[in-house]
């Protein structure tokens, strides 16, 4: 996905999202898929929800794995029901979850030097970051700057997602790659 969605295609990938997860939860239509051709193209994307300001799931796929639109809808499927660190989405939470969807740009990778350089390089609030390690792999969308601003403390807590000590970043090469999203969120 190379263009910027509009507002109004963010709103119907939201709606889409909401409406993924009445029918599973309530019954209902299903979403169908959209007309617009944008929405059809080929992107990577991520769910997240939260309750109460707290995150409540969030999965993704980092390379395009279908249409947008499907990816929307297969990755609000799995933050609700299938995100190991919670149980799954109950009916009755859904009218209190607010929904966020990221569109993400290609991963590319980042050339440092040493950790100063690697830390010097990350643009918080802009950047996603995932770090790689062997078999062990994590991302944080841009929007966990938000929680965690110091660069530092956020390649420290991505490593530990990852599997790796939290000085890990410091005390040898790992592979980093960052991206960018285009982020619509429900109306509070």
């Amino acid at each position: 996905m190379s263009d910027p969605l509009s507002d109004d295609q963010g709103r119907l990938l939201l709606t889409l999202a909401r409406t993924t997860l009445q029918h599973r939860l309530v019954g209902g239509d299903a979403p169908q898929a959209p007309d617009d051709p944008t929405l059809l193209s080929s992107a990577a994307t991520f769910v997240t929800l939260k309750k109460a300001g707290n995150l409540r799931g969030c999965i993704g796929n980092l390379q395009p794995v279908g249409a947008l639109w499907e990816g929307i809808r297969d990755n609000a499927i799995n933050a609700a029901f299938h995100d190991g660190r919670f149980s799954p989405l109950r009916a009755e939470e859904l009218l209190r979850v607010h929904l966020d969807i990221s569109i993400l740009s290609s991963p590319q990778p980042l050339a440092y030097t040493d950790p100063e350089t690697l830390v010097a390089k990350l643009r918080p609030g802009i950047d996603g970051v995932i770090v790689g390690d062997g078999r062990h792999s994590a991302t944080f969308l841009p929007q966990v700057w938000q929680q965690l601003p110091d660069p530092q403390q956020f390649l420290g807590h991505l490593c530990l997602k990852a599997g790796l000590a939290e000085r890990a970043w410091r005390d040898r090469k790992l592979e980093i790659q960052t991206y960018q999203v285009q982020c619509f969120a429900e109306d509070k």
